[in-house]
């Protein structure tokens, strides 16, 4: 365990970020869950409403840092397809 004053301090700073991460990151996952699991019924209405929900949480993770811009955009790119192959 720190002994410092300072590493004390950065202990307690990376205990918060990492609850933080922890829960911006489980958001994300579960919003994505909750779309594949909507396309899986194949009801197309419901799964375009749970995608535009699914786009803002993937948008507030590139803000967060949780997601790299570029992996939002490959896995938006990606579950738009797999909605719009819905009949």
């Amino acid at each position: 365990m720190a002994n410092h004053f300072s590493a004390l301090k950065r202990a307690r700073q990376t205990e918060r970020r990492t609850a933080r991460n922890r829960a911006n990151t489980s958001r994300l996952r579960s919003a994505l869950r909750e779309l594949r699991e909507t396309i899986a019924k194949g009801d197309k209405q419901a799964a375009e409403q749970v995608y535009r929900q699914t786009v803002s949480a993937l948008d507030k993770a590139i803000q967060k840092g949780t997601l790299h811009d570029k992996t939002a955009s490959r896995y938006k790119s990606r579950l738009s397809a797999r909605v719009k192959a819905l009949q």
